[in-house]
């Protein structure tokens, strides 16, 4: 019988009735053997998220305040769940025994991990499972770098041993024993290490929406349903602003070929979005889905024969690594180079790149362009589609949006644009109706 590696998020176990709904989704197929849960999240829209409230409890005793206001706060949200699903275990006594840790100095990352240990732990009793401390199983060296071969074989021989077992998402262990966290959203990352481990015919992420959109739904009304998609696509959307899996997650599933599956927690009956490797037989259309962020600096660098001059190119990254800035894209003409950056790695340092490159490359003319969001058309069938570029750039003509710059990577399948960001919203809306008409 194969293995299922089901993940679910904060949303899917934000109060006992998301508990319930978790446990008959899991019992449903009995491949379901292995479960990585989040902490739980929000109820409503103003709710406050455990995790931000175990932060919050850190900070406040790192500066010698009261917790006790916030961490009541936090003791009720589990106590009420533990209570109304008429658990074994004393939650009081596992409260108890956090308290004390952030009261005497425990890490930043141990605050945050502990509430997927809790969640898990309530899911384990719950569901009469074997309960695995990820700091056991989950592994990172000195640096804080997830070791993946040490936890590939911790992690293998451990579930080799267990039938069914809940393993908490989002943290793991540095080699001294302390916790260490993966970055916000990181228990998809733990999902997929799991699904590896486990030798997963299907890694399952079970959230709060249907799957995969071809938009973001706050910009674009009623977007399509994605039914597949593609590792790489998935990438470059991920990366681009699309949220429903970290973008991290799909490496540990891809090295082992493991498909990953989209669900809605809310709508178990739903088949939601599979993730696979490319497979030409899938392609339907010129694109799949459409992503974008706002918040882009473009320095747009000028002079004569660039292209002639030895070492431009690295010149102008090395000011970059100088002044500790990270660059998103790179295009480039005969006599010009543009460099655009996220506007968090360049705040408070656009005056000093500027002056390095000038001074290492001794530019004809610079120009800094700000207020800029990049869109990602993606799709694995662009390729294939005479037209496509000129279906998206017409797009944006109609709709009276100035281009500043167009990116086509080599792998052909997305096309990245950037526009003043005033024009965001109306260019992602103009770019989906073009490819959906």
């Amino acid at each position: 019988m194969g293995v299922i590696v089901t993940k679910f998020g904060g949303s899917s176990l934000a109060d006992a009735g998301q508990f319930q709904k978790v446990k008959n989704i899991l019992l449903a197929d009995e491949r379901r053997r292995f479960v990585v849960p989040s902490a739980p999240g929000k109820r409503e829209e103003d709710d406050e998220k455990v995790t931000d409230m175990l932060y919050a409890c850190h900070d406040r005793a790192a500066l010698g305040e009261n917790v006790e206001a916030v961490f009541d706060r936090l003791r009720g949200r589990f106590l009420g769940i533990s209570q109304a699903l008429g658990l074994s275990l004393d939650m009081n006594a596992e409260l108890d025994k956090v308290f004390f840790a952030l009261q005497n100095g425990q890490t930043r990352d141990f605050a945050a991990s502990r509430g997927e240990f809790l969640s898990g732990m309530m899911l384990a009793n719950y569901l009469g499972w074997e309960f695995i401390d990820a700091a056991e199983v989950i592994c990172f060296d000195n640096q804080g770098v997830f070791d993946q071969e040490r936890t590939q074989e911790l992690l293998s021989r451990r579930l080799a041993g267990v039938e069914r077992a809940v393993i908490p998402g989002f943290y793991g262990s540095l080699p001294n024993g302390k916790v260490k966290t993966f970055s916000r959203g990181g228990s998809d990352i733990s999902g997929a290490i799991v699904a590896r481990a486990a030798g997963a015919e299907l890694y399952e992420n079970w959230t709060d929406v249907p799957g995969f959109l071809m938009a973001d739904p706050r910009i674009v009304k009623r977007p399509k349903e994605i039914s597949v998609i593609t590792y790489r696509e998935l990438r470059e959307l991920a990366y681009m602003g699309a949220t429903v899996l970290h973008d991290e997650a799909i490496f540990p599933v891809r090295a082992a070929g493991i498909p990953i599956n989209i669900r809605n927690t809310n709508d178990p009956s739903a088949p939601g979005t599979m993730i696979l490797r490319a497979d030409e037989s899938h392609v339907r259309g010129a694109i799949t889905a459409i992503a974008g962020r706002k918040g882009f600096t473009a320095i747009a660098i000028e002079k004569n024969m660039m292209n002639a001059e030895l070492g431009f190119g690295r010149r102008v990254l090395g000011a970059l690594e100088e002044c500790g800035v990270s660059f998103e894209h790179l295009p480039t003409g005969i006599d010009t180079m543009t460099v655009l950056c996220a506007d968090a790695n360049l705040s408070g340092k656009i005056e000093q790149v500027i002056e390095k490159i000038r001074r290492s490359c001794k530019p004809d003319h610079i120009e800094v362009i700000s207020g800029l969001s990049l869109i990602a058309t993606v799709g694995r069938g662009m390729v294939r589609y005479p037209g496509t570029a000129s279906r998206l750039f017409a797009a944006l003509a109609d709709a009276g949006i100035n281009i500043r710059m167009i990116d086509q990577g080599s792998s052909e399948i997305n096309i990245i644009t950037a526009v003043e960001s005033a024009d965001f919203e109306r260019a992602v809306n103009a770019i989906y109706a073009a490819f959906t008409k």
